[in-house]
Formats: structure tokens, C-alpha cells, sequence
């Protein structure tokens, strides 16, 4: 195969905008564990439940705008049901007991959507206004594709904003470093929780909805992303946001180049390239020593 300069911008393109989705899972994976300390293994059925009330909210409205705004919502408001009613009574009996709680309650939302909508799966598009290709100097590119990254670099930026520059967010990083500082001062603890596990199942529940485009909307399509986005904290860093940004969009650039050259070999490589990681920086590429422990 002869590469081209605008062949390798286009594929680096593509993997950026594959990327943005594990990226977005990655964060809202990362954000949890970081403050919470909990393995959510029904990270990937939140992704589903995004997807599927995109779905719902567009079969009422038609309007994907409005999918844009409700999906994080609802489904933040569903993780904030979890983390207050399922989750909460499990702080402080180890980390196994959430872990193997989400595992369950990953079955068990994918039984309910089952059940609600269908074994088969939903079709879903693009908005009218985002299909078709644009020409972007190196050739034409999918503008859905572009719009992914250009959703995520607004999340992002917001999410550093939200963490970076507002008093909840100052409150949010002394807590993933010290729970018992914010408690000596007298800060509700129980509700830097809630919230940081609504955040992040709604970034969950939004990067299904802009997934569904590209995967299509199954009761198991929140499986294969599970498994991504551990790799993806995994090679980032558990607990990282640095890191699940980063290795987010390394992960997706290199399945982007592996499919060019060995469509085959996509789904290994990025197996491959976390192996790499645990051999040669076992903590990520922005991970703390000892946060599991």
C-alpha cells in the first residue's frame, strides 16, 4: 500500500475521532474511580442506557438537539440513583463489594432494556445536518466524525472549568486526595459523591448517544466498551483524567492505523498496546502508585 501524506492525516483524523468516544468513556470511568475509589463495572449498561434514551427522547421529539441535552441528564440522574441507593451502603467494606455490585447490576440493565425495548436493536442516525463529507484539506472526511471531536473538546473544556475553576471543583480534587479533610471541615462528603457519580454515568450515557451513529444501539453494545475503557484507564492510569484523555486518543489512533494496514488485527492491537503499558509503566502513563490499594 503507498501511503500519502493526506492517507496518514486522514487515518490520524479518523482516529482522533474515535478516539473522542473512548476518551469520553474513559473520563467518566476515571472521574468515578478517582474520587470514589469504585471499579464501575455497569459503566459500559450506562453507555447502553444513553443510547437507548437518544432513542426514546428522539422517537418523542425528533429532534437530536434535545437528545444532546437530555441523555446526560436523565442518565446522570439514574447513576445518582445507584451511587444513593446501591452504592452508598458499600463504602468502607473494600473495593470488591461495589465492584461485583456493578458487575450484577450491569446484567440486570441490560435484562430491563431487553425487556423495554427489544432484543434486536434500535436503528439510529445522524442528524441531517451532520451527514454527508466535508472537504478538510486532505481529502473529504465524514462531518459526524468531526462533530465528535469537536463535542468533546467543548466536554473537556467544560470538565476543566467545572474541576479547575469553581469552588465544587476545588472541593472535588481535595477529596479524591483526602475524603477526611473535607469532612474536617465540615463538607458533606455523601454529596461530592452523588454528584461526581451522576457526572460521570451522564458523560457515560452522552458518549453512547454519539456513539450510536457509528456502533448502531443493542442491550449489549455497553459490553465491548466496558472492556475498552478499561484498557483505556488501564493504560492511562487509574483514576487519571490526564491519562484517559491521552490514551483514549493514542488507543484510537492506533486502531485506526492497525485497520488500515491489518483490518484483523484492530480489536489486538489495542490489547497489545496496553500490555506494553503494564510491562513498561504498570501505574499508566498519569497514574498514581498505590491507588488501589
Amino acid at each position: 500500500m503507498e501511503l500519502s501524506f493526506n492517507l496518514i492525516a486522514q487515518q490520524l483524523v479518523t482516529g482522533l475521532a474515535l478516539g473522542s468516544i473512548y476518551v469520553l468513556v474513559g473520563v467518566g470511568l476515571s472521574l468515578v474511580f478517582g474520587l470514589l475509589t469504585i471499579v464501575n463495572f455497569a459503566h459500559g449498561a450506562f453507555f447502553m442506557v444513553g443510547a437507548y434514551v437518544g432513542v426514546f427522547v428522539f422517537a418523542k421529539t425528533g429532534n437530536f438537539w434535545i437528545c444532546m441535552v437530555a441523555v446526560p441528564l436523565i442518565t446522570g440522574a439514574i447513576g445518582m440513583l445507584v451511587e444513593r441507593f446501591l452504592v452508598r451502603p458499600l463504602y468502607g467494606r473494600g473495593i470488591d463489594y461495589p465492584l461485583l455490585l456493578t458487575f450484577g447490576l450491569a446484567y440486570v440493565m441490560m435484562d430491563l432494556t431487553r425487556m423495554a425495548f427489544g432484543v434486536q436493536g434500535e436503528p439510529f442516525e445522524a442528524p441531517e445536518a451532520l451527514q454527508g463529507a466535508v472537504d478538510i484539506g486532505i481529502g473529504m472526511f465524514p462531518l459526524y466524525r468531526l462533530f465528535l471531536i469537536a463535542v468533546t473538546s467543548v466536554i473537556l473544556f467544560a470538565l476543566w472549568l467545572f474541576l479547575e475553576k469553581t469552588r465544587f471543583g476545588l472541593i472535588v480534587r481535595a477529596g479524591a486526595r483526602d475524603p477526611l479533610v473535607l469532612r474536617v471541615l465540615g463538607i458533606n462528603v455523601s454529596t461530592v459523591w452523588l454528584t461526581i457519580f451522576g457526572v460521570g454515568t451522564g458523560i457515560a450515557g452522552l458518549a453512547g448517544l454519539l456513539a450510536a451513529p457509528m456502533r448502531g444501539v443493542s442491550p449489549e453494545m455497553g459490553v465491548p466498551i466496558l472492556i475498552e475503557a478499561f484498557v483505556i484507564t488501564v493504560v492511562g492510569g487509574m483514576g487519571s483524567l490526564g491519562g484517559a484523555i491521552a490514551a483514549g486518543l493514542l488507543v484510537g489512533v492506533v486502531v485506526s492505523f492497525t485497520t488500515l494496514f491489518r483490518p484483523e488485527l484492530a480489536e489486538f492491537s489495542m490489547f497489545a498496546l496496553m500490555a506494553i503499558a503494564l510491562i513498561f509503566k504498570p501505574n499508566g502513563l498519569f497514574g498514581r502508585k498505590g491507588l488501589m490499594g
